[in-house]
């Protein structure tokens, strides 16, 4: 996908810079800003930079610390001289909002779920067939469709409507560890790149007919090259030494998920959508016990499966070319498509 410059990026609620110098020259390591338009414009090229120049630098604009290699950001997430941002208790006990994850301490693995779909809770997985089929078949009989309107948008939704894909006056709220599946935005956003990137690819749409298992992986890439959630703000419990330098303590941190899921030391290729990829990582797509994360992958190769078999000729519309947008979050506003 090509990228444009994000739109609607929330402000930043910035912190005073930090007294405890990272470096030992005594001085803070001050770098470019997250928020300069050259980042908006184009934030893997900035991610890029940050990793060789300044894997570790406070970014006064947005008053945090910025790391962007895979080692520093994995730490981050999952070290416990790290937690939550901005209340420090939070999310204790919990993994960190990571990928379609929310970070609630409720997507801890735990066995509540089926065994059949993962950790999508009982009974979502055929609704979510069904859906896919009705929006697929809808999309099929026009001349052109744009699939993040009419498709990603209400394939996650789906949980809430019934057999025509009407909304459900009374639809029964998620309750317990399921609540996070309540929030739809971030699949929506990872669908469509999903979507994006296997329009991209005829050969490897053609291959999804014959070998629809590779799905799982070509969503495991996307959320690799493409995550929906490009920023994790955390905070140090402690001093902590990273690949640049040394954090103090208290010090709120912005984890570049886009810049670490792109690094050359760890991804062969980083920049390419390879889902043969023998690399394959999933450190940044959330904890397996997520319900949000098993039902976006659910979504994924659901909803793939319903479009291919409704319009065994899905392509680009002429002279259409998917445009991700957003810096904290990212993805294609739109997907235009001919279905037949």
């Amino acid at each position: 996908m090509q990228a444009d410059a994000p739109r609607d990026i929330p402000a930043p609620t910035t912190s005073p810079e930090p007294r405890t110098p990272a470096g030992r020259s005594g001085r803070t390591r001050t770098g470019p800003s997250l928020l300069a338009r050259g980042a908006a414009h184009d934030p893997y090229r900035f991610y890029r930079m940050l990793r060789e120049q300044h894997p570790l630098s406070y970014d006064a604009p947005l008053g945090a610390w910025l790391i962007s290699r895979y080692d520093d950001v994995t730490a981050a997430l999952t070290d416990p001289r790290f937690t939550g941002f901005p209340h420090d208790g939070a999310p204790r006990g919990g993994p960190a909002p990571l990928g379609l994850c929310h970070g609630s301490a409720r997507c801890l693995p735990t066995d509540r779920y089926t065994v059949v779909t993962g950790t999508v809770p009982a009974g979502h997985a055929e609704r979510v067939e069904r859906t896919a089929y009705v929006l697929a078949r809808r999309i099929a009989r026009r001349p052109r469709a744009d699939l993040v309107e009419e498709f990603c948008r209400w394939l996650p939704a789906g949980l809430g409507r019934d057999r025509n894909g009407a909304p459900q006056e009374k639809a029964a709220a998620p309750t317990g560890d399921a609540l996070c599946v309540r929030h739809t935005a971030l699949r929506e956003t990872a669908l469509a790149s999903f979507l994006a990137n296997l329009l991209d690819d005829p050969d490897l749409l053609a291959a999804l007919r014959i070998e629809p298992a590779l799905a799982g992986r070509a969503w495991t890439e996307t959320l690799r090259r493409d995550p929906p959630v490009q920023v994790v703000l955390r905070r140090t419990v402690a001093e902590v030494t990273l690949s640049g330098g040394t954090l103090p303590a208290r010090a709120p941190v912005a984890c570049l998920i886009g810049a670490a899921a792109r690094d050359p030391q760890r991804f062969a290729a980083p920049d390419v959508f390879d889902p043969f990829r023998p690399d394959q990582d999933r450190a940044l797509t959330g904890p397996p016990g997520c319900p949000a994360v098993a039902l976006g992958r659910l979504e994924a190769e659901q909803g793939v499966r319903a479009l291919l078999d409704a319009m065994p000729r899905l392509r680009w519309a002429e002279g259409f070319r998917p445009a991700a947008t957003g810096l904290l979050t990212r993805g294609p506003r739109s997907l235009l498509v001919r279905p037949g």
